[in-house]
């Protein structure tokens, strides 16, 4: 007579069986079913932080930090959710795309170009300044290169958008995607306050200020912030002198896209594939440029555009493992701040001239 086998023991489903219940649930849909669930998740988690946003105080944050710090926390309490991932990665990279596209809406070229070279050249030389000293300081500080080159693109060009469009081409990580799109939008937003308290006391002009505040500030939410109570001409300003640095991010990809893809062929990597998805943003910049549309339809595309990206936001941020990233990420943050401090000043002094 054969011994009895011992059954083995699920250790997991003794810790908490509710949860393995509800996880061996959820693993026995339909790969479909995983995906829409993955996809529906990501919005969860969007519409909470967007709820969050609200709040007050909260409100300076923004929907989409919130939303990440929401993904932040669930990935260290909870997990990843494993059986969700085709649907979240669908979220974190399509919709991401998507997002970018439509983000081009934003841009109308002949208005940027209506404002004159000043305004374009003072553009272009934020740009450059922020990548060229965050990248600086980063190498004095021994700072992790590639979240910190993300967090001078950001800085430069136009925070979360410019991080995710160039994010693909850099072969980042996930984890450092959603990093580098914290901690702009958390720098941007000290400084919004900061330009919002100083201007009653600033020797410059109220159109002046739209500039610097365009010229300087990390995310169009940043540059509304801190333009608005100026009025509503300084606000126009303030948002033409954003979207100057937005129109720059098609060119600053081909120009990295370029550079890396001939580092590639040197060592022998594989070939980099070219980002399709900024000939759509082209496509909708020049859409917006020269065919009549609505304020209503560009605002709804805009509050779409905004709406996928924070859902994108969160799919990255599920993979940030917090106790690594704090590691690496003192460093790159403060070259970034200087970065952001020295260019502030620099932006000033080129708007007053």
């Amino acid at each position: 007579m054969d011994e009895a086998k011992p059954m083995a023991v699920d250790h997991e489903t003794e810790a908490n069986p509710p949860r393995t219940f509800y996880r061996g649930l959820l693993r026995s849909f339909h790969p479909t079913g995983r995906f829409v669930g993955g996809v529906l998740f990501t919005f969860a988690v969007a519409a909470a932080g967007t709820a969050l946003a609200e709040l007050p105080g909260l409100g300076r944050l923004g929907p989409m930090v919130l939303a990440i710090l929401l993904a932040v926390v669930y990935r260290q309490v909870a997990g990843y959710p494993v059986f969700l991932v085709s649907g979240i990665q669908f979220s974190s990279k399509v919709l991401l795309r998507v997002a970018i596209i439509l983000y081009g809406f934003r841009v109308n070229i002949a208005m940027i170009a209506h404002q004159g070279w000043h305004m374009i050249l003072q553009d272009l030389a934020s740009v450059v300044l922020a990548i060229a000293l965050t990248a600086l300081f980063a190498h004095w500080f021994h700072a992790d290169r590639r979240l910190s080159f993300l967090l001078g693109i950001g800085t430069g060009v136009c925070g979360a958008a410019a991080i995710a469009a160039v994010a693909p081409l850099l072969k980042s990580r996930d984890e450092d995607t959603a990093a580098g799109v914290g901690l702009v939008a958390l720098i941007g937003t000290v400084f919004t306050i900061a330009y919002t308290v100083i201007r009653p006391w600033l020797p410059i002009s109220d159109l002046q200020y739209g500039l610097w505040a365009g010229s300087s500030l990390h995310e169009i939410a940043h540059v509304a912030a801190a333009a608005a109570p100026a009025g509503q001409s300084v606000l126009a300003e303030a948002i033409l002198a954003k979207l100057g640095r937005v129109a720059l991010l098609v060119p600053l990809s081909l120009i990295l896209l370029g550079w890396l893809s001939r580092r590639g062929r040197s060592t022998d990597r594989a070939a980099f594939t070219f980002p399709w998805f900024l000939l759509g943003f082209v496509a909708t910049s020049v859409i917006t440029t020269y065919v009549p549309l609505t304020p209503s339809f560009l605002n709804a595309v805009s509050t779409v555009a905004s709406w996928l990206l924070t859902a994108a936001m969160v799919g990255l941020g599920l993979n940030v493992e917090l106790r690594q990233l704090l590691g690496r990420a003192a460093r790159p943050l403060g070259a970034m701040l200087m970065a952001s401090v020295v260019l502030s000043f620099t932006a000033y002094w080129l708007s007053v001239l």
